[in-house]
């Protein structure tokens, strides 16, 4: 069963405090900045297209080099103050204009690497956050005191990676899993996502909803290890919630064993119970573990013998916007297709293959999140030959404009020093009025023109610098759910560096911008 424990099982240090903060609209207090999974600030005003260019590094935080690597932390900004998790199994406040500490918390041991895996979002004098073994966290928003912990995964490989999001007293957050990419003698797969509900009080379980039936033996891998039926269906990304109806959307990713559940879907659940109000599965059969990349995948990819060994996730978040009066959601899918469904009924509305479909990885696709900014959908595609970003209009999917990643991207910069680059987006898309925000593989940042997706600015992440930690530390590519773009207040923060594509002798990089 869950368990909650109380205050100060972890180290923590407080070396400022001020007053929690109400949020102001220039805020970014969570990774979807909002409930309707906008990422998009409309309250900012001292950055536009036309001084974006004139942005300048203001400070770093360099983290120290471990045996984890890679920032998987979108941080959270609100009033003075930016919230931010580290590959080091650490979490900070710091002040946002300046990088100077405000207190940081150490998360507690467990049997595997600890680290923020997803990002935090502050809300009613708390910040939450989950981490790598499953556990979500609740720390006082001045002090970093732990106000509760409890473990909203036990299974092997089971960790957060859906950043939560709160509404109406409850935080909300999926669970997913790297069950699938153990060895082959595992005895793959009994992980089951789940969506779930807990009070921000205390951290009490209000509802879960499992994604997939409970598995079952059904008999053994061809190296006898036991092979178990039904799995998977992770919930990867964050949620967005339609107040007016109390409505929570979500998608769900690929089964690992067995064909069965609401994989590859979006779902949308009443945000009090639970219960499932309706489902649009996307993809008709896709059975997918790592074992199905191996040289000799035959007897441990299941979906090989009848082509639906996809990995065609629902792994980004979605987006609610209105077209007509009429309330839509609308998703990005790892196969290249964005979706968009009428919010009520779970009717499609219309699809866009935008990425190229790409069997057994699904990295031709749409990854993490789109941005809406009341007139357009920014849409980013990974490995699609190139990858692109788009403008697309949210009432029929006409493409409005389309930029690709550019040529010389991988050969430029720090990029030449990687050991595999690739022109892609693995990043979530942010927007401000005038502006769109976008990472890319090849480690460089930019800032498009909203209206004509002209690039405006490009920053070199692969590069050394000196944290106002003392430390120094260098960005790497960027992918992940941890390096997207967050503007507030006239400063833009993005976390640099996932898996190791280069041999950096330094850890990687929270970077803030400002004019």
């Amino acid at each position: 069963m869950l368990k909650t424990s109380a205050l100060l099982t972890a180290a923590l240090v407080v070396l400022t405090a001020s007053p929690a903060t109400a949020h102001a609209g220039g805020d970014w207090a969570g990774w979807q900045k909002d409930l309707t999974g906008s990422r998009h600030n409309a309250a900012e005003w001292r950055l536009d297209q036309h001084n974006a260019g004139n942005l300048k590094l203001k400070w770093a935080y360099a983290y120290e080099k471990g045996p984890v690597n890679f920032v998987r932390s979108q941080p959270a900004v609100v009033g003075d103050t930016i919230y931010f998790g580290s590959p080091e199994g650490k979490f900070y406040a710091r002040n946002a204009r300046t990088g100077a500490p405000k207190w940081e918390f150490t998360l507690p041991p467990a049997a595997r690497a600890v680290y923020n895996s997803d990002g935090p979002t502050v809300s009613d004098g708390k910040v939450f956050f989950g981490d790598s073994t499953g556990r979500l966290f609740a720390l006082d928003q001045r002090t970093g005191r732990q106000r509760w912990q409890v473990q909203v995964d036990s299974t092997v490989a089971g960790m957060n990676t859906s950043s939560p999001i709160v509404y109406n007293g409850r935080i909300y957050i999926g669970t997913s899993s790297a069950e699938n990419t153990l060895p082959r003698d595992y005895a793959c797969c009994t992980f089951r996502g789940h969506i779930d509900a807990y009070d921000i009080d205390t951290g009490a379980l209000v509802w879960r909803h499992y994604t997939v039936p409970e598995p079952v033996e059904v008999g053994t891998w061809p190296n006898g290890a036991k092979r178990f039926e039904p799995s998977g269906a992770g919930v990867w990304s964050s949620p967005a919630i339609d107040r007016r109806t109390g409505t929570l959307y979500v998608g769900t990713g690929q089964n690992y064993t067995g064909k069965a559940g609401e994989f590859d879907s979006l779902l949308a659940l009443d945000t009090r119970t639970g219960a499932v109000k309706w489902t649009n599965q996307v993809t008709d059969a896709d059975t997918w573990r790592d074992a199905c990349n191996d040289p000799d995948p035959e007897g441990y990819c299941p979906g090989l013998k009848d082509n639906t060994n996809l990995d065609y996730d629902i792994g980004a978040s979605p987006n609610l916007f209105e077209v007509g009066g009429r309330q839509l959601v609308g998703v990005g899918q790892k196969s290249g297709v964005y979706h968009v469904f009428d919010a009520r009924t779970g009717q499609v509305v219309w699809r866009r293959l935008l990425g190229t479909p790409w069997p057994s990885g699904g990295i031709g696709g749409i990854q993490w999140g789109a941005s809406y900014d009341g007139k357009r959908l920014y849409i980013a595609t990974y490995v699609a030959s190139p990858g692109k970003l788009f403008a697309v209009d949210p009432a029929t999917g006409t493409v409005l404009w389309e930029t690709p990643e550019p040529a010389d991207g991988c050969t430029t910069g720090g990029a030449v020093g990687l050991k595999v680059c690739v022109p892609a987006h693995g990043v979530a898309v942010s927007s401000t009025p005038g502006v769109v925000w976008l990472g890319a593989e090849d480690g460089k940042f930019r800032a498009y023109d909203a209206k004509t997706g002209q690039i405006l600015w490009t920053y070199d992440t692969i590069q050394d610098v000196t944290g106002v930690n003392g430390l120094t530390g260098r960005g790497g590519n960027m992918a992940g759910p941890g390096t997207g773009a967050v503007v507030s207040n006239g400063m833009v923060y993005v976390q640099s560096g996932y898996f190791g594509q280069d041999n950096s002798p330094y850890g990687r990089v929270l970077l803030a911008f400002g004019l």
